[in-house]
Parts: C-alpha cells; sequence; structure tokens
C-alpha cells in the first residue's frame, strides 16, 4: 500500500477523553474513529488491518482444534433469555426493545441462549455430539461509563464459542482443549499472559478461567502466587486459612458495655486484642428478579475484607448494594453493633466458611452501645461460605508461597456450564438407551477488539504503538526521505515490488512530506520493521530499523532486497 493513497488521519493531538495509551495512540495513530464519544468507534483501514489479523489468528487456532464457524444473529428475540432466566438477571448492560408489532428484543451482548437454540433444534442423537460451534461477531453491552477506549466500549467484536456434550467428562475435556488453544492464541499474538481461576458472573456454570494480559494500566486486579503458576481473578482468589499468632482473648461469655466503640479500630483498642477475633458483620441489601430484595448480615473476621461478589454468589443474588441506618433500625437491627448473634427473626446471615465453630470471639451486643464477648459460634445456624477477599501476602492454598496482587485485563474467559442453559431451554440428546438428556456445554470468549488495546497496552513507547509481528497492519515501512531524489524513489520502488513479490505486506511512504513528519507517523503507527533510504544512499547505505526500541542499523543499499526478505520471511 502506498501512504499517499492510504487513509491515515494522523494527529498530534491527545484525544480529551483518553488516558490509556491504546486509547490515545490508535486514536492520533488513524486505527479508530469515535462516534459521539458514546463508547462506539469505528475502525478506518489501518485498525481494520489489524483487527483482520487478530481475527486470522484466533480463527487459525480454533479451526485446527476443530471448532467450526457460523455466525449468529445480532438481534435476538428476549422470549430466549426469558427461558434460560437471564432476562433480568443481565441488568441494564443487556439492551431490550421493541420492533413495530410489539415484539421484545434484545442486542446480544453473549450468545448462550441463541447457539443452545440453533443446537436444540439440529442435534438429536449422542452421535452428533460432542460439537464446538463459535463465531466472531458484534456484541453490543449497555456500558453506563464506557471508557478507555476499545478496552471498554459499548459495540465491540467478539469471539464466542459453545461446546455441547453427552457427559460432563467430555465437556471437561474440551475445555481443557480450549485453555490450550487459547494459550496458543494470544502466544502468537506476542503477549504476556496468565490463566486465572475466575468468577463465572452473570454468564453461571461451575468453573471458570479468565486469561489476563499482564498490564498496569489492566482493571482488574488479579491474585499471583511467587512460588508457583498460580493464579486468580480477586474475586475469585483463594488462600491457605489463616492462623493468627498473637493470643485468643480469655474473656468471659458476657455482654459488655462499650459506649460509643463502633468500628473494629475501637474495638481493638478498647478490648486490647488482635482484630482476628473480632467479628465484622456487613449489612448489604441483595437485589434478586422481579424486584425483590432483602437486607443480608456477612460476618467475616475483624482482620478481613469482604469480598462483595463472593457475597453476591453466596445469596445467588444478582447485586448487593449498601443500607443506611434507617433501613436497618427499620429491619430491627443497630448500626455499629451488628452481630449473628440473637437477630430478629428472618434476617438472613451468610458467615465466613473459616469461622465455623470459632470461639472466643468479640462481637456487636445488637443493642446500642454493648458488645458480647467470649462469643462461640459452634451451632450457629448461618449459611457458611468463602466470603472474603484474599490480601497481599496471604499464603497460596496450591503452594504455600506468598500471594500478591497484579493488574491484568481480561482478554478470554472460559466456562463450565453444565446444564445451566441446555436444561431450561431443552436442548437435550438421546443417549444409547434412547433417554432423552441434557447437554453438558461449555462456553469460550474472546475480545477480539479489545485484544488490539490489550497489545498497545503492552507494547509501547512515548512515540507510539509497537505492533507485534503477528497483529501489525503491514510487516516492513520503506521511507524515502527526499521523494524529488530520483535515486531514493527509485530504490524505494525497487523494494516496494520486490517484498510484494514475496508476499510482504509493506508501506511505501511516497508522500511529499518533510521527512521528520514521516518518521514521526512511522513511530506512531508502529509497523515492526523499516528501511530509511536518505542521504547515506550517495555512500551505498541505507537505515533498517526495527520498531522495539528503535534500533538502527546501515545495510549496503544494493543488498538490501536481500537483508529485507531474510529478515521478514524468517517469521
Amino acid at each position: 500500500m502506498r501512504f499517499s493513497r492510504l487513509l491515515v488521519p494522523t494527529t498530534k493531538e491527545t484525544p480529551n477523553d483518553a488516558t490509556l495509551a491504546s486509547h490515545i495512540f490508535l486514536i492520533r495513530g488513524g486505527f479508530i474513529q469515535s462516534v459521539g464519544g458514546s463508547g462506539l468507534y469505528n475502525f478506518l483501514p489501518l485498525g481494520k488491518r489489524v483487527l483482520d489479523k487478530v481475527r486470522n489468528v484466533v480463527k487459525e487456532e480454533l479451526d485446527k482444534a476443530g471448532c467450526q464457524e457460523v455466525s449468529l444473529a445480532f438481534v435476538t428475540p428476549a422470549s430466549l433469555w426469558q427461558e434460560s432466566g437471564r432476562f433480568e438477571k443481565y441488568g441494564k448492560e443487556l439492551l431490550r426493545f421493541r420492533d413495530r408489532k410489539e415484539n421484545d428484543f434484545v442486542l446480544g451482548p453473549t450468545h448462550e441462549e441463541m447457539m443452545v437454540n440453533l443446537v436444540r433444534q439440529s442435534v438429536k442423537s449422542y452421535k452428533q455430539l460432542p460439537l464446538n460451534l463459535y463465531q466472531i461477531n458484534l456484541k453490543f453491552r449497555d456500558e453506563i461509563r464506557p471508557r478507555f477506549g476499545l478496552m471498554r466500549g459499548r459495540e465491540f467484536l467478539m469471539k464466542d464459542g459453545y461446546s455441547f456434550h453427552a457427559s460432563e467428562e467430555d465437556m471437561k475435556r474440551e475445555f481443557d482443549l480450549m485453555e490450550e488453544t487459547y494459550k496458543r492464541i494470544f502466544t502468537r499474538l506476542g503477549l504476556e499472559f496468565r490463566v486465572v481461576e475466575a468468577d463465572s458472573g452473570a454468564i453461571g456454570g461451575s468453573g471458570s478461567k479468565e486469561f489476563m494480559v499482564l498490564a498496569g494500566s489492566g482493571e482488574d486486579t488479579i491474585v499471583v502466587c511467587e512460588g508457583c503458576d498460580y493464579g486468580a481473578n480477586i474475586e475469585a482468589a483463594v488462600r491457605q486459612e489463616k492462623v493468627c499468632e498473637a493470643p485468643a482473648p480469655t474473656l468471659a461469655n458476657e455482654k459488655v458495655h462499650t459506649p460509643n466503640v463502633t468500628t473494629i479500630e475501637d474495638l481493638v483498642a478498647h478490648f486490647k486484642v488482635d482484630p482476628y477475633y473480632l467479628l465484622k458483620t456487613v449489612a448489604m441489601r441483595a437485589l434478586y428478579d422481579e424486584g425483590k430484595s432483602e437486607i443480608v448480615l456477612f460476618v467475616i473476621r475483624g482482620s478481613d475484607t469482604l469480598q462483595e461478589v463472593k457475597a453476591c454468589n453466596a445469596v445467588d443474588a444478582n447485586e448487593l448494594i449498601e443500607v443506611n441506618d434507617e433501613e436497618l433500625e427499620e429491619a430491627g437491627l443497630t448500626p455499629g453493633y451488628m452481630s449473628p448473634m440473637g437477630l430478629p427473626s428472618g434476617v438472613r446471615v451468610v458467615i465466613d466458611e473459616t469461622l465455623k465453630g470459632a470461639s472466643d470471639m468479640i462481637c456487636g451486643g445488637n443493642e446500642v452501645g454493648y458488645h458480647m464477648t467470649g462469643v462461640s459460634l459452634e451451632g450457629v445456624d448461618a449459611l457458611y461460605e468463602d466470603i472474603v477477599a484474599v490480601q497481599e501476602g496471604d499464603t497460596c492454598a496450591k503452594c504455600g508461597g506468598r500471594l500478591r496482587y497484579t493488574k491484568g485485563i481480561e482478554v478470554g474467559h472460559i466456562f463450565q456450564l453444565g446444564t445451566r442453559y441446555s436444561q431450561p431451554l431443552g436442548c437435550t440428546f438421546l443417549d444409547e438407551n434412547g433417554k432423552a438428556k441434557p447437554m453438558e456445554m461449555g462456553t469460550y470468549g474472546i475480545g477480539v477488539s479489545r485484544l488490539l488495546a490489550a497489545i498497545i497496552e503492552q507494547h509501547h513507547d512515548e512515540k507510539g504503538c509497537i505492533w507485534t509481528e503477528a497483529s501489525a497492519p503491514f510487516r516492513l515501512h520503506i521511507i524515502v526521505s527526499n521523494i524529488k531524489d530520483e535515486a531514493q524513489l527509485a530504490l524505494g520502488e525497487k523494494l516496494y515490488e520486490a517484498m510484494q513479490a514475496k508476499g510482504i505486506e509493506v508501506l511505501f511512504d511516497d508522500r511529499k512530506d518533510r521527512f521528520g513528519a514521516k518518521m514521526k507517523d512511522y513511530e506512531l503507527i508502529g509497523i515492526p520493521h523499516a528501511v530509511v533510504i536518505g542521504k547515506k544512499l550517495s555512500d551505498g547505505l541505507v537505515e533498517f530499523v526495527t520498531r522495539e526500541g528503535l534500533v538502527k542499523e546501515e545495510v549496503a543499499a544494493d543488498e538490501i532486497i536481500t537483508v529485507a526478505e531474510e529478515r521478514l520471511c524468517s517469521y
């Protein structure tokens, strides 16, 4: 492609709403164009080339793994979401609308229901299983605050795949195969990533793993072990049970007057104990389908922090929101002095699983100005679940190593769904005995357009993008310093034609612009390699430039075609 004919509106100006490097450079480099500042983007020629490169890597690896590509309707009947029970649970990010006939539809943010509907109409026997179908198609989520460019837009290109099986064992086999396939995809794209345990969220199912590109700008906090390969999203991370070296308080089981002592810090100072021996009771309102809600008390150690996603999952709620003092008092609860002991009837309590049978604890007295000492949770009737957030320095449950936080960008997520969708949607098959059974399912997603942002977050410098070999819009950028110099132009044309003949994608900067402007565009656009044909041509030399580190190497002009072919064809 000749630069003089390419639509690539590069700019020096940084967009007002852009803070991440990927957002800044993809806009400035003319890869994407914002549509009304509403989380919607046009892909310009350079951006579309990169998008296609990434898409092709994804498709090639999936096809090698035996997956089959389909294309499902972007507009989805709401009745399918109602069948699966997700129409209300998914929340306001699901864009709902009606057509002229008053039929309800949604813009698909994911396509479990649609794919199940396809399969239940087409597959009837165990002999047709297993089956893994995928699409690479537009999705839409009505983000409340779209930001960070392609990282969190409302419309995006996503690969979503769905597998169907006659047994749970076979579904888990495919899950493992997809994990290995995803690893190959992200490795080919030149990304440093980590596979982490994850929360299944609104998709549902039993087990799930996320693929996190490691980047300081990532929105997700992930927990990794310094001693092994364990990794998990903060929402799903686990740890070895903590042991406190400080002695437990030896206090009688009684109600103690504690005026104005309402926080964990106050209690530590008042009783001179480690917060490990205090019960922290956090009240939240759990929201469910059809507008139903209830106040739930979550009980953890004073040294721990409530992990709200875990807590939300423990009560199978759609969302947890804060509760004010007035609401607590109306429910018969005492702000600042709550505990799981002696509560009004009907109040739901969830206690962290590590507190089962705990003794010598101190907790609120459910009365203003009073706490209980010497409390035992032995025999307390409540739901016990893992509801605490793993903290830095905690001990790895897998190897005993130290856990630490890092940041990541989620680019892939795979789920073991089981019969979460096949059962309510009636997606069944006849087994060897002619008995109808729901299909076991897995689902597998990759944020294809988000990958462009992730690549740049990991591969850039202060000057612009540095595309990896597999993702670059072109492999080579030819820059002629002075287009009016016949010798320079002739060599540029010769190199351009030679690269095209070898099937190497090349961008030839044949513009009449100043050399400095051309180099700035090269640095901003970030094509992996460049050949600069300039004044040194009179000495028989040109420059071969590697964008990573802007490493420059002088090469004899009469050898540049051979050198370029060797460097670029070796990939």
